[in-house]
C-alpha cells in the first residue's frame, strides 16, 4: 500500500524540503535531446527543472527522482501510466517523454509558466466568475480521466497548474487509482473526503466530487473548508498516521457545516448549493460523479447567461403592459372628463332653455295680469261712469259683505271677466282681487273673505305691505310710518304671508285721478305662490336620444327671489300634495330655505354687465344644492348635487329654476365609461395571457436539458479502457 501523501509528511521532512529548495544545484543529469536551464524547484523525492527541446526550442519540465533513496518506485510508475493514458485531455499536465533507465530516472512534461493554483490562492480568494471557470475546467479533466477509469485522489490547488493563457490543466496523478482497484489512496487532509481518509477505504468517484467541493470553497472563501487552528493541532498531536487519519475523520463529521459562501458577496445561492452538495458528509448525498457537477454547473450558467434576457423579457413585457394600463387609465381619464364636460355642457344648455322658457312664461303672464289691471285703473281714473268707485274709494270702507259687494259691482264684474279668460288661456286664476284707499286702508276684496277663513280684511290697513309701498319688503303693521306712500307705477310684490297660511304674491297698480297727478288708491290681484308653477307640474321633458328613442327626464322647476334667494316655489310641494296637506309649512321653514351664498352672488349678477360682455339674463351651476333639501319631508327626494339653469323673470325679482339630478344626467357617460373599461381591462388581460402563454413555452424552451454539453460523458468507445491503454505503455517504457 502507498503511504507517501501530504499528510504524513511531518516537521523533518518539511525543513529538509525547505532546505533543499533554497539549493542552487547543478543539472542532476543529461536528457538527450533537451537542453537544461534552471532549476524550478525541489521536493521530497526530486527536482523539477525547465529545459527545452534541442530540435523545436519549446520549453518543458523534465521531473528528476534525484532523491530516491526509499522511493517507492510503483509511485513513479503509476503516475506515468496515467498521464500517459490521458495525453488526449487539453485540461491535464501532457506526458512528453520518460527516462526509466536514466540515473536518476526522469520524466518530461509540457511547461505550464504561470505554476500552480496555489500560489495565485495565496494572496486571497478569486472572483466567482474566474472561481467557476477553473472548476469547469478541472471538472473537464475529471470527466476525461474518469471516463478513462481513472481516480486522481488527491485533487488540491497545487496539483492545478496555469498556462500561458491561465487556463488550469490538473497534473500528479501519484495517488490516483484505477476505477476497479481496491487499494486505498490519501489525499491531502481539508480535500479529502472523510471516507476517504481510511487505510482500508476502497476508492470512489466521489472522492474527487468532494476535493472538487473543498478546491471550490478554497477559491470562493480563501481557505478550504474545515481548517480552523483547533482541527490542525489535533491532526498534528495524533501519534500516528493512522490516529491521524481518525482525527481527521471524526473532526468533519462532528464540525458545523462551513458557512464562508453564504456570507461572501456575488456568490449565488445556486453556485453556494452546488459546493454544498459537493461537500456532503454523507457520499450519497453527493453528486454521484464529475460529470454530474459540470452538468449542474453549464445549467446554472446557461441560467444565468438566460438571466439578463429573462429580465428583459418580463421587464419589458411588464413595464408594456404598465404603460398599456397607464395610457388606458390616463385615456378613460380625458375621455371620462371631455364626455362629462360635452354632457353637462349639453344638459345644462337644455336646461338654460327651459328655464327661459318657463321665465318667459312667467314673465307674459305677470304682463297680462299687470295690463288687465292698469287698463281698468285708467278707467277708473278717467271715464264718468266709475265715478261712484271713486266716491266709494274715498268714502269709509263697507264692511258688510253684500253692501260691499254691490258698491263694488263693477270691479267684481271685471274680476268674472277675468277669470273666464284665464280659464280659457289655460292660465291659474287669482286668489284674490283688492282695493285700497291711498292710505292703505282696504275698501273692496273678492272674495269677500278668504275661503276657510273668518278673517274680514275689508277696512283695515295694508300701508305696511310692500305690494302697497313698493318699498320691497313688508313692515310691522303695528308701527306703519303716517307719511307712508303708495306705488305710482306697476309693481309686483315680495312674498307675503296670507289669512289661510299660505304665501302670496301680488301685482299692484295706481289709480290716479284725471289730471294724473294725485294716486287714489292701489289696485291689485294675488296669486298664490304655490299656483305659480301649476302649469309646470308634470316637469317632464321629452328627449330624444341618438338611437331616436324618446326619453323621460325629470327635472324639477323652482321659483327663486333673486335679492336674498328665497325659495318662492318648487314643483315638488305640487308632486307631493299629500305630504304637504298633513304638514303645513310654517314661516320660519320657508325663510330659512335660501340657496348658497355662491349661488345667490350669480343670481344677483343677473342683468348686469360685466366690464366689455354683453348683458346676460340666464346662469347655471353645476353643483347645485336645493334649497328645498334642507325641508325634512323633501331631503330624501331632493338632496344630492343637481345641475341647474336659472333665468331672469324680467321687471321682476324672480328666478326661474330648471334642475335634473347631476348623477342621472351623467348617467349615459358612467355606462361609457363602465363598457369602455371594461373593453380595455379585458384587452388588457387578453396581453397578459397572451405573454404569459409566450413566456410558459419560451421558459420550456430554455429549460430543455437536452441540449449537448461541454465534454461527452465517455471518452473512448466501450471496452476502451485505461488498462488496454497501460498494456500499450507497458510495451514501451522509454517513450511515447
Amino acid at each position: 500500500m502507498d503511504t507517501d501523501a501530504t499528510l504524513v509528511q511531518d516537521q523533518t521532512e518539511i525543513d529538509r524540503t525547505a532546505e533543499l529548495s533554497r539549493q542552487v544545484e547543478s543539472p542532476p543529469a543529461r536528457v538527450p535531446g533537451y537542453a537544461l536551464i534552471r532549476s524550478l524547484g525541489d521536493g521530497a523525492y526530486g527536482s523539477v527543472w525547465l529545459a527545452y527541446e534541442e530540435n523545436t526550442g519549446k520549453q518543458v519540465a523534465i521531473k528528476f527522482y534525484t532523491h530516491h533513496r526509499g522511493l517507492d518506485w510503483s509511485l513513479l510508475n503509476r503516475e506515468v501510466e496515467k498521464l500517459a493514458v490521458l495525453y488526449t485531455s487539453r485540461n491535464i499536465v501532457r506526458l512528453i517523454d520518460v527516462g526509466w533507465n536514466s540515473e536518476p530516472p526522469y520524466y518530461v512534461m509540457e511547461y505550464l509558466a504561470h505554476g500552480s493554483l496555489a500560489s495565485f490562492l495565496a494572496s486571497g480568494p478569486l472572483p466567482p466568475h474566474e472561481a467557476v471557470r477553473i472548476a469547469k475546467s478541472v471538472l473537464l479533466a475529471l470527466v476525461h480521466a474518469h471516463g478513462s477509469g481513472i481516480l486522481h485522489c488527491d485533487l488540491k490547488p497545487a496539483n492545478v497548474l496555469l498556462d500561458d493563457d491561465f487556463e488550469p490543466r490538473l497534473c500528479d496523478f501519484g495517488q490516483s487509482r484505477l476505477s476497479n482497484e481496491q487499494n486505498p489512496a490519501l489525499g491531502t487532509v481539508f480535500y479529502m473526503a472523510p471516507e476517504q481518509a481510511d487505510l482500508h477505504a476502497v476508492p470512489d468517484a466521489r472522492w474527487d466530487v468532494y476535493a472538487l467541493g473543498a478546491l471550490l470553497y478554497h477559491m470562493l472563501c480563501g481557505e478550504p473548508p474545515y481548517r480552523t487552528k483547533e482541527v490542525e493541532d489535533a491532526i498534528r498531536e495524533a501519534p500516528n498516521l493512522e490516529t491521524k487519519l481518525t482525527v481527521y475523520r471524526q473532526r468533519i463529521r462532528t464540525s458545523s457545516k462551513p458557512l464562508g459562501l453564504r456570507s461572501r458577496a456575488g456568490i449565488d445561492r445556486r453556485l453556494a448549493e452546488i459546493v454544498e452538495r459537493c461537500l456532503q458528509i454523507d457520499p450519497e448525498k453527493r453528486y454521484p460523479n464529475a460529470q454530474a457537477v459540470l452538468d449542474t454547473l453549464v445549467l446554472r450558467d446557461r441560467s444565468r447567461a438566460r438571466r439578463p434576457l429573462i429580465t428583459l423579457g418580463i421587464v419589458g413585457p411588464s413595464l408594456l403592459l404598465i404603460g398599456m394600463a397607464w395610457m388606458i387609465v390616463q385615456l378613460l381619464d380625458t375621455t371620462g372628463t371631455d364626455a362629462t364636460k360635452l354632457m353637462t355642457r349639453r344638459a345644462l344648455e337644455s336646461d338654460i332653455l327651459s328655464a327661459r322658457l318657463v321665465a318667459q312664461s312667467l314673465n307674459r303672464d305677470l304682463d297680462e295680469r299687470e295690463r288687465e289691471l292698469s287698463d281698468l285703473a285708467k278707467r277708473i281714473g278717467e271715464e264718468k261712469w266709475t265715478e261712484q268707485l271713486r266716491t266709494a274709494i274715498a268714502k269709509p270702507a263697507v264692511t258688510e259683505e253684500a253692501a260691499n259687494q254691490a258698491v263694488f259691482k263693477i270691479l267684481n264684474s271685471a274680476r268674472s271677466r277675468s277669470d273666464e279668460r284665464s280659464k280659457m288661456l289655460g292660465l291659474q286664476k287669482d286668489a284674490s282681487w283688492f282695493l285700497t284707499d291711498s292710505r292703505g286702508v282696504q275698501k273692496w276684496r273678492n272674495p269677500f273673505q278668504e275661503p276657510g277663513s273668518n278673517v274680514l280684511t275689508v277696512g283695515k290697513s295694508f300701508a305696511f305691505r310692500d305690494y302697497f309701498n313698493g318699498r320691497g319688503q313688508d313692515g310691522d303693521p303695528t308701527t306703519a310710518p303716517a307719511n307712508i306712500q303708495p306705488i305710482r307705477q306697476p309693481h309686483i310684490s315680495r312674498r307675503f304671508l296670507g289669512p289661510n297660511g299660505s304665501y302670496f304674491v301680488a301685482v299692484t297698480v295706481p289709480i290716479w285721478d284725471a289730471e294724473q297727478k294725485n294716486v287714489l288708491g292701489v289696485l291689485g290681484r294675488s296669486i298664490e305662490i304655490g299656483s305659480l308653477l301649476d302649469e309646470y307640474g308634470q316637469a317632464i321633458f321629452e328627449e330624444t336620444s341618438a338611437s331616436g328613442r324618446s326619453n323621460k327626464v325629470s327635472r324639477e322647476i323652482a321659483l327663486i327671489e333673486r335679492v336674498h334667494g328665497n325659495l318662492l316655489d318648487h314643483t315638488w310641494f305640487d308632486k307631493n300634495d299629500s305630504v304637504m296637506k298633513g304638514h303645513p309649512l310654517k314661516t320660519r321653514e320657508l325663510d330659512s330655505l335660501r340657496v348658497s351664498n355662491r349661488v345667490r352672488e350669480k343670481l344677483q349678477r343677473l342683468g348686469t354687465r360685466d366690464g366689455s360682455e354683453p348683458r346676460r339674463d340666464f346662469a347655471d351651476d353645476q353643483n347645485y344644492i336645493d334649497p328645498l333639501s334642507q325641508f325634512e319631508p323633501a331631503a330624501a327626494d331632493l338632496g344630492g348635487e343637481w345641475l341647474a339653469a336659472f333665468a331672469a323673470v324680467p321687471e321682476t325679482n324672480w328666478v326661474t329654476v330648471v334642475q335634473e339630478r347631476r348623477t342621472t344626467a351623467l348617467e349615459p357617460v358612467q355606462e361609457m365609461k363602465t363598457r369602455l373599461t371594461l373593453y380595455a381591462w379585458r384587452a388588457l388581460l387578453a396581453s397578459c395571457v397572451l405573454i404569459g402563454a409566450l413566456w410558459y413555452f419560451v421558459s420550456r424552451a430554455l429549460n430543455d436539458r437536452t441540449s449537448r454539453l461541454w465534454a461527452p460523458r465517455y471518452g473512448r468507445r466501450r471496452g476502451d479502457t485505461a488498462e488496454s491503454g497501460l498494456r500499450t505503455l507497458s510495451g514501451t517504457p522509454r517513450s511515447i
